[in-house]
């Protein structure tokens, strides 16, 4: 039987390492000029969609992860909408270099290891919920979201606890802003030297 919270210790760790190698790295990449101011606010755009989007979900799967398949809401267009929202965030920490490059390598890079992540999610559930959570496989897409496939619930118990840790998690991202702004004071005053310039 697959151990999900495992699974999520792992995932934790992974990312963490992840991120430190790509704060290494995006310390020697310069900005184009002209593009970098534009690049950090779409990237500011996308973290504070990343919060909202999340926060959205944890409504709908706050406590229920485990418990029941849930299919409704931002769960009916997409199996896992609050990782689709995580890809979002990560391109908009990325973007916080002032590089579209680099937005999309952490996209990349956050897409690369949560696919792995719902992976082995996948299998817990399967175990879990058998038949009906194959079914909901077969119709539901695993990331990209099919509009057409909305439903929602008339009701929704939301449970506090749940919502306030994915928004509190969430407002992790904005943490790129005051890093990378002060990565890049440090890289102007001779700290240390870019190797690259990247759009």
């Amino acid at each position: 039987m697959v151990d999900i919270q495992r699974v999520q210790l792992w995932r934790k760790y992974i990312l963490a390492a992840g991120l430190a190698v790509m704060l290494a790295w995006t310390a020697t990449v310069r900005a184009v000029p002209y593009l970098e101011h534009p690049v950090e606010h779409l990237g500011l755009v996308s973290i504070l969609a990343c919060i909202l989007g999340r926060a959205w979900c944890s409504l709908y799967i706050g406590g229920r992860k485990k418990q029941e398949i849930v299919d409704v809401g931002p769960y009916s267009i997409s199996r896992n909408p609050l990782y689709v929202f995580s890809f979002l965030g990560a391109f908009g920490v990325g973007a916080q270099t002032g590089s579209l490059v680099v937005a999309v390598v952490f996209a990349a890079a956050a897409y690369g290891v949560f696919r792995v992540v719902v992976g082995r999610e996948e299998a817990f559930l399967v175990q879990a919920f058998g038949p009906p959570y194959e079914a909901y496989v077969s119709s539901t897409p695993r990331f990209l979201p099919n509009l057409s496939l909305w439903r929602d619930a008339d009701v929704l118990s939301i449970r506090p606890v749940f919502f306030l840790r994915t928004v509190r998690d969430g407002l992790v991202f904005l943490l790129a802003v005051p890093v990378f702004e002060s990565l890049e004071l440090l890289q102007r005053a001779g700290g240390f030297t870019s190797l690259f310039q990247l759009p």
